[in-house]
């Protein structure tokens, strides 16, 4: 895209067509107890229902938070829900720390990991199995990393424009997602790049495992060039079935198909495990995914799902919906996990996927080079020369390649500030040049030199940070007004729990039979 595509007039002569784009959050961070070991609490009461609470909720572990926003037409809303959350989460922690990290603090022995607890109902017991599931298939230590989730959607009036293909507008902006999560498999790399922030482990996360790191700080360990060991293989004990499981984007029949072909075909190993032991169930099922959300992508075509309904019966009736990125690291300078800075590239990034061409991948739909690629730039993407693969086209650097993405994202950036009025954009973009020109001004190299050059290991470091970065949050109370809006939903949540429980007529037996039949 330039200053004289169709698109680009169109939308600088009706720049509202903008109004329309919205984005959310969802941010996970462990709670650790003043020592930075893995708090062993219950998820705290004025939180609220983990279940039923809005923003508030867990992830795998008792201790993993969830923080989630409402969809925003604007970055400065969005970070400021979020912002409002966090302050309301510190403030109901006691003693616990927010973890600032993707990689987690001193974690207990396997098997005093708590698993989250969602209550007696059915529809609790399901969230709680699918992670006994998790922990049975992949161990516990691996679903204690955290990270951030990034949401994004376009207004409807864009697909017509983008003259995306299909008889319908579910059916255009179907193909219009898939075309961008296309294109972001291309280019996901860069994002690791910039703000892959995990470049060491802690001694103690390794768990005895003998693994090809070095050590680079007192009691931790990484890979000199990485920038996201959370992104790494590191932490999995079991992803054969995975790996098998390739999913394709080049239209949304064929990966419901493989999607439930893997919800629905039992894995030996799993099978092996079963469903229960000691007469209770500790999965779901025995199959590659016990659902949809057990494939660990990087980004996910989605759409919400009414009551009862399962992911893929919701994309077959109604199409994508939205994206979420899922390979983004937790920002440990920033209390809410991310900055402003990286939403507004994010956008630039996001809209940029969605407008450039996106031919359908060759291979049976999966772009393999893509996949080298990533794994290259998370294990070694600060590396000086580090060569990526371009199908069909020479080698390049990385650094020559991410400068050339950045050029081509400069006309979506300066879009998105004449609609908003501001520069953040143009901004966002000039900062990740830095980062490109100097490996060491990325979030990984600066993380890596503040542990070493603290003397102290990554778990220690992570402590401090995130005591200062709590204890911020704590001093900043919330106006009364939302203070009580947030209590409010807490108390609706417990009840709205509560009368869940109340009204279950079904066993969990008959109930799970339903649930493994839908597909």
């Amino acid at each position: 895209m330039n200053a004289t595509t169709p698109l680009s007039n169109a939308l600088r002569q009706d720049l509202s067509l903008l109004n329309g784009l919205k984005r959310g959050i969802e941010r996970e961070a462990l709670r650790v107890s003043p020592n930075g070991f893995l708090a062993s609490t219950d998820h705290p009461t004025a939180l609220g229902s983990a279940l039923c609470h809005d923003a508030i909720t867990t992830d795998y572990a008792e201790a993993l938070l969830e923080l989630i926003t409402q969809p925003q037409h604007s970055v400065e809303a969005l970070l400021d829900e979020l912002n409002a959350t966090h302050r309301f989460v510190a403030q109901n922690l006691g003693h616990e720390v927010l973890w600032c990290q993707s990689m987690p603090a001193h974690l207990p022995p396997e098997k005093d990991i708590r698993i989250a607890w969602y209550g007696p109902s059915n529809a609790g017991m399901v969230k709680h199995v699918y992670r006994r599931g998790l922990a049975e298939r992949y161990g516990k230590r691996m679903q204690c990393i955290a990270g951030v989730h990034y949401n994004f959607s376009l207004p409807d009036a864009l697909w017509g424009l983008l003259d995306a293909p299909g008889d319908t507008l579910q059916e255009q902006r179907t193909q219009g997602y898939l075309a961008l999560i296309r294109n972001f498999t291309r280019y996901s790399w860069l994002l690791m790049y910039l703000f892959g922030a995990s470049p060491l482990v802690s001694k103690d996360f390794l768990g005895g495992h003998s693994v090809a790191l070095e050590q680079l700080a007192p009691d931790s360990y990484g890979l000199p060039w990485a920038t996201s060991l959370r992104m790494s293989d590191l932490g999995y004990q079991n992803k054969e079935a995975q790996a098998e499981l390739q999913l394709c984007y080049n239209d949304l029949d064929t990966l419901l198909l493989r999607m439930r072909h893997a919800a629905t075909t039992d894995w030996p190993a799993y099978a092996q495990i079963g469903t229960h032991r000691d007469g209770e169930w500790i999965q779901l099922n025995n199959h590659i995914l016990q659902i949809e959300n057990e494939y660990y992508s990087n980004i996910r075509p989605k759409r919400t799902t009414l009551p009862g309904e399962r992911p893929l019966t919701a994309l077959e009736k109604r199409g994508v919906e939205y994206i979420e990125v899922r390979c983004l690291d937790i920002d440990p300078n920033h209390p809410l996990g991310i900055s402003p800075q990286s939403c507004y590239f994010l956008d630039t990034f996001l809209l940029f996927c969605a407008v450039e061409a996106s031919p359908c991948f060759p291979d049976n739909g999966f772009c393999q080079a893509s996949k080298r690629n990533f794994a290259k730039v998370i294990n070694e993407g600060r590396k000086p020369g580090l060569m990526l693969e371009r199908p069909a086209k020479t080698d390049i650097s990385l650094a020559d390649w991410a400068n050339e993405l950045l050029d081509r994202m400069q006309p979506y950036a300066e879009l998105l500030d004449e609609h908003d009025g501001f520069s953040a954009h143009q901004q966002a973009l000039d900062a990740q040049r830095i980062k490109v020109n100097d490996p060491q001004q990325t979030p990984s190299a600066l993380w890596l030199q503040a542990v070493q050059a603290s003397g102290l290991s990554l778990t220690d470091y992570t402590l401090q940070h995130s005591q200062a970065l709590t204890q911020a949050l704590q001093t900043q109370p919330l106006n009364p007004s939302r203070q009580a809006l947030f209590e409010a939903e807490s108390l609706r949540s417990l009840q709205a729990q509560a009368q869940i429980e109340a009204q279950d007529t079904e066993s969990f037996d008959a109930f799970m039979q339903r649930f493994n039949s839908q597909l």
